[in-house]
């Protein structure tokens, strides 16, 4: 039987330390999972990076490929973007691509490709009005964003969520919307 494969991306907030446990829980639940980062993330993961590519079986890719490269990732089945920051989530819904994770899941809404989001913002970015138009616009465009009640709920600035991010809430989506 072949896994499904799912690309797991991830921007620079605090939950994206926890990529391997999250690789591990994918792969329980029978992804194949490809981890992609923004940049800033995967500098914060530089010293795991070799570890997290042998757990995926993939390279981990924070960078475009450059043209006429074979792609070294399966075909998504389904894309998970969690944590996603605040700029991230700006920069997916008005399209601004220059980030390798970004360009991708916008391209996947054209292909139609599974997508789920799970924001890791503060409760003061979300009072800025790009976040609440950008989240109405990625749901508009048929991504599964998991914020406000049943998803993620912003802490104070400063302040870590005492319950910890939810990797269970968009794992278990990303399962349901793909079936």
């Amino acid at each position: 039987m072949t896994s499904r494969v799912l690309y797991l991306f991830g921007s620079a907030a605090p939950p994206v330390l926890e990529a391997g446990q999250v690789i591990a829980e994918g792969q329980g639940r029978g992804w194949d999972v490809c981890l992609g980062l923004t940049e800033t993330a995967a500098k914060w993961l530089g010293p795991q990076l070799h570890k997290l590519e042998e757990l995926t079986g993939h390279p981990v890719r924070s960078e475009y490929k450059l043209p006429g490269e074979p792609d070294v990732w399966p075909p998504a089945d389904a894309i998970l973007l969690a944590p996603a920051t605040f700029n991230t989530i700006n920069s997916w819904a008005l399209g601004l691509t220059s980030s390798f994770i970004v360009g991708v899941v916008a391209e996947g809404i054209g292909k139609r490709i599974p997508t789920v989001t799970m924001p890791c913002v503060n409760a003061a970015y979300v009072r800025h009005p790009a976040f609440s138009r950008s989240v109405e616009t990625l749901r508009g465009a048929g991504v599964t964003v998991l914020y406000g009640e049943g998803g993620f709920e912003p802490n104070p600035p400063g302040e870590p969520r005492p319950d910890g991010y939810p990797w269970h809430l968009a794992l278990d989506v990303i399962s349901a919307v793909t079936g």
